[in-house]
């Protein structure tokens, strides 16, 4: 038994020995395998390259600036290169803002009456181009642009005003036009909108602040039962910002019943077409029944002419005949030939009075509708007195058919309108039936 537990004794301390030796060679294996990191070699790939800043540009560069109106600006801007070389300018920037040339300080002073004349407005982005240039290289330079918003903490309202003063006259076809102006607060207004208490067509609105409106109203607008033939028409404007804060205004409009000037025209037109057509039918009358007049005297004259040749001729042989009772007795019968040549002078040839009197009714009433005719030309495309004036024709053509109604009133067919007017205004007409 002593002998067996030797054995195993010395088994257990040889595997001891066994281990730590493996221990004390690996330990050794390792550290003549790793080194120090201050004795590891580094290779020229693994070093960094350090590459130099060369491009111009500003290190604290701010986008945005968000200013009080009551506040001031002063912003110092630097580069990463030696600003002794270097120009600063600044271009299209809002009124009150400046750029130091030489350190590139932007600054502002704030100043309200900036904003009360609208030079400036609150809620609204500005914005300011700048840059920097080399003063050696011209290609060495920098351009850059920033925004700036103003706001106020004190409350202005904005408010909506049109460009009339309530109530508004008007009539119908007539053009209502106005702008819609707007007295911009802390925040401008966005958009307008209108509402009338009666519905109404043909208008157009505003799209924005100091747009204009327009609206004509249509001839049918106003009623026959409306009282005093005029309708009242509120509009109302309502003015909203970005924050649905409304102002509102309101504009009366009256609208009177107008004249529709296309219909009025058309019936001025029809009215001066009658009586011009009726002027040249009692022209032509005229011609007619003074070429009646002219052709009976004639006959009448040369009766009268005649009668006078034969008495005179009586009277010679009568006085010259002697002894001889021919020529005495042929002296006693011609003057009595003169004398019987009158019943049939009047039978042949019957004097025209009546016509006379007709042809002198005829050219007063032409002279008369002409001078009515151009006493009452329009003056123009709408002119106001258009219904009286088509009722003056209408009148003194009525007139004129009254006085003629016993004349016979013919269309010349043969006769053109110059042939009449030049005879109705020959020198012999107007000699003959000239007014005493």
């Amino acid at each position: 038994m002593r002998k067996f537990a030797n054995t195993e004794n010395s088994k257990h301390q040889k595997m001891r020995y066994s281990f730590l030796t493996l221990l004390f060679f690996t330990f050794f294996s390792v550290n003549a395998q790793v080194q120090p990191a201050d004795s590891m070699a580094l290779r020229p790939a693994d070093i960094p390259h350090l590459h130099t800043d060369t491009s111009l540009r500003i290190v604290n560069f701010s986008p945005f600036f968000s200013l009080h109106v009551d506040s001031s600006l002063n912003y110092k801007f630097q580069i990463n290169k030696d600003t002794r070389n270097y120009h600063w300018y600044i271009k299209d920037a809002p009124v009150g803002f400046k750029l130091d040339k030489d350190d590139g300080t932007l600054s502002f002073r704030t100043n309200k009456s900036l904003f009360l004349s609208g030079r400036l407005k609150y809620d609204r982005e500005y914005p300011v181009k700048f840059g920097v240039q080399n003063l050696s290289n011209p290609l060495d330079k920098l351009d850059t642009t920033l925004n700036v918003i103003f706001y106020s903490s004190d409350v202005v309202y904005p408010r909506i005003k049109p460009s009339v003063v309530s109530p508004v006259t008007i009539s119908e076809g007539d053009r209502l036009n106005f702008a819609v102006l707007c007295e911009n607060g802390n925040f401008p207004i966005e958009k307008i909108l209108m509402s009338s208490d009666i519905s109404i067509g043909n208008f157009k609105l505003p799209r924005g602040c100091d747009d204009n409106f327009e609206w004509i109203p249509g001839y049918d607008f106003v009623n026959e039962k409306d009282p005093n033939k005029e309708k009242v028409v509120t509009l109302l404007f309502i003015g909203t910002t970005n924050f649905n804060f409304a102002d509102s205004a309101k504009v009366k409009v009256i609208v009177k019943d107008g004249l529709n000037y296309d219909i009025a025209t058309k019936e001025y037109n029809d009215a001066l077409s009658n009586i011009t057509t009726y002027i040249l039918r009692y022209k032509y009358t005229f011609y007619q029944i003074d070429r009646k007049i002219k052709k009976t005297k004639g006959w009448r004259s040369g009766f009268d002419i005649t009668t006078a040749s034969t008495t005179l001729t009586g009277t010679v042989l009568a006085t010259t005949a002697g002894d001889n009772k021919s020529k005495q007795n042929t002296g006693k019968i011609l003057p009595g030939l003169g004398v019987f040549a009158v019943p049939v002078k009047e039978a042949a040839a019957p004097d025209r009075k009546v016509e006379q009197n007709q042809a002198t009714l005829l050219r007063s009433n032409i002279k008369r509708l002409e001078y009515i005719v151009f006493e009452n030309k329009l003056s123009g495309d709408r002119d106001p007195f258009i219904s009286t004036k088509t009722e003056t024709l209408k009148k003194e053509l009525r007139q004129s058919q009254t006085q003629l109604s016993e004349v016979p009133t013919d269309m010349s067919e043969n006769l053109s309108e110059k042939q009449l007017n030049d005879y109705f205004n020959s020198p012999r007409v107007q000699k003959k039936y000239r007014l005493r």
